[in-house]
């Protein structure tokens, strides 16, 4: 065999392996390693974890705090702290629960510190879909409209209730958590979940039905 043969059949092998390695999927790093990466200095690795989970924060904020500019001003608060505090992290909890409760927090202390919450509700109707998008929703073109009237009177609705029956009703309907999760996030027995819940639940329903009526009445 000649020599320049040789030559092209190590090549041919070489772009082989190449292409091989480009093929195959990247590998997504775990909240974990993410984490362990961070408290080893690699501020990327944080970067990463704020990606992953700034649109599902901010989304469910702004349902806490009834705007959509609070909402965004309480998640950013919420990454700064949790990165400030991440090596008290135990990893006995999802990072996104121990995050959440940070963002519970510092909606407490935003709202004390800010505006009253009836207008934070004028805020969210100028504002709502405003903001970073949720990537996990895909929407038709004609539908945006449609959709920001529903968050509109689902928010308007929430505002309307007490943070007691308001918070967890967010955490289970928006989140999907569950009742023990709640519980523990929120430091109260699960039983009080339940019934909070159940409450809020209730409590929606009957104010949405009354939004939708008055909405139907003006058009009249």
């Amino acid at each position: 065999m000649t020599h320049l043969h040789r030559q092209k059949r190590n090549h041919n092998k070489s772009s082989q392996r190449n292409s091989h390695i480009l093929d195959q999927p990247q590998t997504v790093r775990s909240d974990q390693d993410l984490i362990a990466a961070t408290l080893a200095r690699d501020t990327a690795a944080f970067g990463e974890l704020v990606s992953r989970y700034q649109n599902r924060l901010y989304h469910s904020m702004i349902h806490v705090v009834g705007s959509a500019e609070d909402a965004k001003d309480v998640a950013q608060e919420a990454f700064t702290l949790a990165f400030q505090k991440l090596s008290t992290f135990r990893g006995d909890a999802q990072f996104y629960s121990w995050l959440f409760r940070i963002a519970l927090n510092a909606s407490v202390n935003f709202r004390r510190k800010n505006r009253s919450l009836g207008q934070s509700i004028e805020a969210t109707k100028e504002r709502i879909g405003n903001e970073p998008s949720d990537d996990r929703c895909d929407t038709a073109p004609e539908q945006p409209l449609e959709q920001a009237e529903r968050q509109r009177i689902v928010q308007q609705a929430l505002a309307q209730m007490t943070e007691d029956y308001r918070v967890p009703l967010v955490m289970a309907e928006m989140e999907e958590m569950k009742y023990d999760e709640i519980a523990e996030l929120l430091q109260c027995p699960i039983g009080t979940v339940r019934s909070r819940i159940h409450r809020g639940r209730a409590e929606l329903r009957e104010t949405l039905r009354r939004l939708l009526k008055n909405d139907e009445d003006g058009l009249e």
